[in-house]
């Protein structure tokens, strides 16, 4: 029996990046659609900033990177913010 894909968005509803809208990499400048995966955020050198402080650490003083920059984090913004 095939189980729906649960992580799929509804029909019509854009798929939101988990991360923050001011995470930047290099390998993002060159993506053509929102990161969805750690892999689609870092490249060979791991290097990430914070577009807010262009520093490797953001405004609340946490590390910039994709494991940390989620939502429940209080400088988190969500990419989906203009949509909503």
């Amino acid at each position: 029996m095939n189980r729906p894909d649960v992580t799929a968005p509804a029909a019509g509803l854009p798929r939101g990046s988990p991360y923050c809208k001011r995470l930047r990499t290099k390998k993002q400048m060159l993506a053509e659609r929102p990161p969805l995966a750690d892999g689609d955020v870092l490249d060979a050198s791991q290097h990430c900033w914070c577009e807010r402080t262009y520093q490797v650490i953001g405004p609340d003083a946490g590390s910039a990177h994709p494991a940390d920059c989620r939502k429940g984090r209080p400088c988190f913004e969500s990419p989906l913010d203009e949509l909503l």
